[in-house]
């Protein structure tokens, strides 16, 4: 199959990307997809509950979003800094910007007590910061933002914006710390959603995959076969691979909330079944992609020429999500992180 990027491109009005969450998590749109039929409707996110029944499996990512966008002073200017990968204590990848001002052997200072020093360059263009405190995330903690995504706007003057953020870029059932970016399919429940999947008797599992720069780095080349995926670490309990093989043995459907857990999911599968532990994965999933897991997909919008709308579309078929994604513009539904969800049957 012969895939060109250009293909899973879409115009979108600027107007529909969404920059702040709802007053609600749950009161986003839902478009629900009918693969089969190729039918497509349009719901609320409180109508989720009632799409699954009772033995369903259910699985979310618990990962936990750092305080990773900081602002630091490097010379006499201020150049926003992104913290990727600790590399040991003390030592961390990061982005900047500008990158320019951010050289070997200088000094950044991003508040009191909280200095670091350009110790080299890493790798996809990072930087490598050596701190004087081995803490460095305590410290992100007092003076870090949530790490939106570029096309969701703020600036370091919108402190006020900061609380809000770090709570809303976050899902209610995160747990372990490590993500540079939010589950955001995972973004829309409460924890009243979650007590009505379970009153239904839907089975609820949580793998952790922390989110990096794989998810969200751009496709560079023309042919989407060419594109290789960076490496995002992840874990499944053993508990979580025994309730997901028993679903799939039974034919009852195992639901995905996001792209991350179908990545870790379908990654986990060999000789037939789920394996649990912790491993790494680098699984590009396009169309051509044979799913072995996962039945149905909770997902939101995705960028143009992305590899999460390729995914998606693998899962569904392009026709129908490039048909879907122009249904959304048509009805403005809201888009990527901050915005409404789709839900793929």
């Amino acid at each position: 199959m012969d895939l060109r990027v250009r293909d899973f491109d879409y115009d979108l009005p600027k107007k529909l990307i969404a920059q702040h969450p709802l007053e609600r998590r749950d009161e986003s749109r839902m478009m629900v997809v009918e693969r089969k039929k190729g039918r497509i409707t349009h719901a609320r996110f409180t109508e989720f509950p009632g799409c699954l029944r009772s033995g369903d499996v259910l699985v979310l990512n618990d990962t936990k979003v750092i305080p990773a966008r900081a602002w630091g002073r490097a010379g006499d200017k201020d150049v926003e800094f992104l913290f990727v990968k600790e590399k040991a204590a003390g030592r961390w990848e990061v982005f900047c910007r500008p990158a320019k001002r951010v050289r070997t052997g200088g000094r950044v200072v991003f508040g009191p007590g909280f200095k670091g020093t350009v110790a080299g360059e890493g790798t996809e263009g990072l930087r490598v910061l050596r701190f004087e405190v081995p803490d460095v995330l305590a410290e992100l903690n007092k003076v870090g933002f949530a790490p939106l995504p570029p096309y969701i706007k703020r600036r370091k003057d919108q402190e006020g914006l900061r609380p809000q953020d770090l709570e809303r870029y976050q899902t209610v059932f995160a747990r372990k710390e490590g993500a540079i970016a939010a589950p955001t399919a995972g973004l829309h429940f409460t924890k009243a959603i979650l007590e009505e999947m379970a009153g239904r008797c839907v089975e609820v599992q949580r793998i952790t995959l922390d989110v990096g720069v794989a998810t969200f780095q751009p496709v560079r080349v023309d042919r989407v076969e060419d594109h290789r995926m960076l490496e995002e670490k992840y874990e499944i309990a053993p508990a979580v691979a025994r309730a997901t093989n028993a679903a799939k043995s039974a034919g009852r459907p195992v639901t995905a909330v996001g792209t991350t857990v179908v990545r870790t999911l379908e990654s986990a599968w060999r000789d037939g079944g789920v394996r649990p532990g912790r491993s790494a994965t680098s699984l590009f999933i396009y169309p051509g992609y044979d799913y072995k897991v996962v039945d149905r997909l909770l997902t939101n919008f995705h960028l143009p020429r992305s590899t999460l709308l390729m995914l998606v579309s693998a899962f569904a078929g392009r026709d129908l999500v490039m048909r879907a994604y122009r249904e959304a513009v048509k009805k403005s539904y809201r888009f990527f992180s901050y915005g409404d969800c789709m839900l793929i049957l």
